[in-house]
């Protein structure tokens, strides 16, 4: 079968391997369509944190059941996502239910290859039906779950006044379930583009290009208030540093972000708010559910969503094209 390997930073290839056979509680998945993210892009370009070369790459997947175990509830020729991230379920983490932050945790395309190829075979538990939604739209699916994941980890909800700064497709995945929440969101970036798409496309109730004097605008916008909650999707320490004068008194941070860096804040600032400060790391079940819900119940733009699509064969030569800030890609996805 077809795979994509990224096999030193600024080189992709298609390599031919053997097509995989399901394990014992394995499901075997037709792979049809694959998103492509910024973990993607910074593999690509060799800064990625925690990553080994040559790599298969994919884990925003959207295919079709091939085979199931005996028993299962999962059928032949079924619509499924797939959480990428695979967990022991033995670990304190995963008997908490927090499987997203597994001490043993593998991530597909990352820690071990991922599902940019024809088929793969991955645990019953990862495989999440997706009835009702395209094999297309079932590969967006991740993406939106870590936002939505970020919205659940900050505690927001209905007139909560929320900030989120970084409007990539993770920035994007955070809007759309704030404002599912109730929240008044404002979003933050340096793309006119984005910030365009959020207000038309998301609803967000306010943008502003990012400044040197950003902190200054907002505290104007809010009336000196702030926010109830922040979230950053910036990938930039820079950007995550300023983001704590942002919160408002008695509000929480959210860092959606991960960088290969040392994050610093004033303490009597952080004090004197209360702040709460969350990681938030990958996704579990129940925001996939959240998020096919809120997709069959059209509170998704999913069309507007998918920005850019092409061929798995031709990947290589997109994926650098897409990396690209001017390409203006929302999200690109790859037809298997």
């Amino acid at each position: 079968m077809r795979a994509l390997s990224c096999d030193e930073p600024g080189k992709l290839t298609i390599i031919e391997r053997d097509e995989p056979r399901a394990g014992e509680g394995e499901v075997l998945v037709r792979i049809r369509h694959v998103g492509i993210c910024g973990t993607d892009y910074h593999i690509f370009h060799g800064n990625q944190p925690y990553f080994d070369y040559p790599r298969v790459i994919g884990h925003e997947l959207g295919g079709e059941v091939m085979s199931a175990p005996s028993g299962s509830a999962l059928r032949a020729g079924q619509v499924v996502s797939i959480m990428p991230t695979l967990y022991c379920g033995r670990c304190r983490a995963c008997l908490a239910g927090k499987t997203n932050c597994c001490q043993r945790i593998a991530v597909l395309g990352v820690h071990r290859d991922g599902g940019a190829c024809d088929a793969i075979a991955v645990p019953e538990a990862n495989v999440v039906p997706a009835d009702g939604l395209t094999a297309s739209q079932a590969a967006m699916v991740e993406f939106l779950a870590i936002g939505a994941h970020g919205v659940a980890r900050g505690g927001i909800g209905r007139n909560n006044r929320v900030a989120v700064v970084g409007a990539g497709p993770i920035g994007i995945a955070a809007t759309i379930f704030a404002k599912a929440m109730g929240a008044h969101v404002s979003v933050v970036d340096l793309s006119p583009h984005r910030l365009a798409f959020c207000e038309d496309e998301l609803g967000a109730d306010a943008a502003f290009e990012a400044s040197a004097d950003i902190v200054d605008r907002l505290g104007q916008a809010t009336g000196g208030d702030y926010f109830d909650c922040v979230i950053d999707a910036t990938g930039s320490p820079v950007a995550m540093q300023k983001g704590f004068s942002l919160v408002g008194h008695g509000g929480g941070y959210v860092l959606l972000s991960l960088v290969r860096a040392d994050i610093s804040f004033n303490d009597p600032d952080f004090h004197k708010r209360e702040t709460t400060l969350f990681a938030s790391r990958n996704a579990v079940r129940a925001d996939f559910e959240t998020v096919l819900t809120a997709m069959r119940g059209g509170q998704v733009p999913m069309q507007a969503l998918a920005s850019h699509s092409g061929s798995l064969d031709d990947a290589p030569s997109l994926i650098p094209h897409w990396s690209k800030p001017q390409t203006g890609v929302i999200k690109a996805i790859l037809e298997v």
